[in-house]
């Protein structure tokens, strides 16, 4: 099955205010129907860069079948991780940087590669607030999710 996810993350007061991600799923079923599913959540303290990785976690973990994945992010942190192939680095240098600094998220991106391995991923950047439909929905759903009444506490993944 080919999926197309497109998610987006936002955070207010960036790194410790409340943030939120967004994630829109579609996809055609055997009968030719296309459906179409939006996740979203608030966390009470977080950065956009965890929401970006969030959003894309959430995403994938709703996917029962392994699928043929393209997946847009207005994100550079999360696209540039796979396309120029920094996550090989950092796993490779036990989760350090270049500069020999931790990883920031290490936990999320172990829990994406994880979820990742039954999938063919390929991930696309697309520019953000230029109008694409399903990028601006994501955008909406994560402001929202950051500004609403019931935020959880962060999770950390293993």
């Amino acid at each position: 099955m080919r999926v197309t996810i497109y998610t987006d993350g936002a955070a207010r007061g960036n790194p410790d205010g409340p943030g939120g991600y967004g994630a829109v799923i579609s996809y055609v079923d055997a009968r030719g129907q296309e459906h179409i599913k939006e996740l979203s959540c608030g966390y009470k303290k977080t950065t956009n860069n965890r929401m970006e990785l969030m959003g894309v976690i959430r995403a994938l973990e709703a996917l029962k079948c392994p699928c043929q994945v393209d997946l847009w992010s207005d994100s550079q942190y999360v696209v540039k991780a796979f396309e120029e192939h920094w996550i090989d680095k950092w796993q490779k240098n036990g989760w350090k940087t270049a500069g020999k600094k931790a990883v920031k998220n290490i936990d999320l991106w172990k829990k994406l590669l994880e979820l990742m391995s039954p999938h063919q991923v390929t991930f696309h950047w697309v520019k953000g607030h230029a109008g694409q439909t399903y990028n601006e929905r994501c955008d909406f759903l994560a402001t929202s999710a950051a500004d609403g009444e019931n935020l959880c506490d962060d999770v950390e993944l293993n």
